[in-house]
This record gives structure tokens, C-alpha cells and sequence, in this order.
């Protein structure tokens, strides 16, 4: 049985619907801003991913604390998108210019 590029089979003949890269499009998210870009910004591979899933953590805790009013954390400093991820905004604020680094922080 030949399984197209975009379905993967689980047992019990169930599948999923899984969107195979192609080389036409770039994938959203983590290559997109690249990495090397954001190296630019930091000091290390390490700092980055510390400084951007500390700034991703804010912004979760934003979005969770509108229904309750409170205005505790800043929202995200760039324009999101429908279904963008926390990380997603916290690498495209980094990319931006929006945010500083400053180490031990």
C-alpha cells in the first residue's frame, strides 16, 4: 500500500493529515526568521533559545490573563498571526529590533 506524501498511516488503517515540505514554499516558524539572523542578536544558540521561550512564556501568560482583565504582561510587540504560536512572535520581536538582550538576564 503506497502512502501519499502528505498522509502518514497509524495503526488501525487511521491516518493523518501531515503537509510534507515542498521545495516551492518555506515553512513558517523556525526558519522563518533564520536562525543566523537571529544570532545577530544574541551571543549564543543557548541565550537565544532561553531569551526567545522566556519572552514566549509572557506573551502565553498575556493572552491567558485577557479574560480576566488583568493587564499584568505586555502583549506581543509585533503583529501576530491568526494561529501564530507564542515562539513563532517571540522569534519575529527578536528579528525585529523589538527587544534587547542583556546577559545574565
Amino acid at each position: 500500500m503506497s502512502i501519499p506524501n502528505s498522509l502518514t498511516a497509524f495503526p488501525g488503517g487511521q491516518s493523518a493529515n501531515i503537509q510534507s515540505q515542498s521545495s516551492s514554499g518555506a515553512a513558517e516558524g523556525i526558519t522563518d526568521p533564520p536562525i543566523d539572523d537571529l544570532l545577530h542578536n544574541v551571543s549564543s544558540k543557548y541565550a537565544l533559545a532561553i531569551f526567545a521561550a522566556k519572552r514566549a512564556r509572557q506573551i502565553q501568560d498575556y493572552y491567558a490573563q485577557l479574560g480576566e482583565g488583568l493587564l499584568e504582561y505586555v502583549g506581543p510587540l509585533v503583529e501576530p498571526g491568526p494561529r501564530e504560536k507564542p515562539l513563532s512572535i517571540a522569534l519575529r520581536e527578536i528579528h525585529a529590533g523589538v527587544l534587547q538582550h542583556s546577559e545574565g538576564a
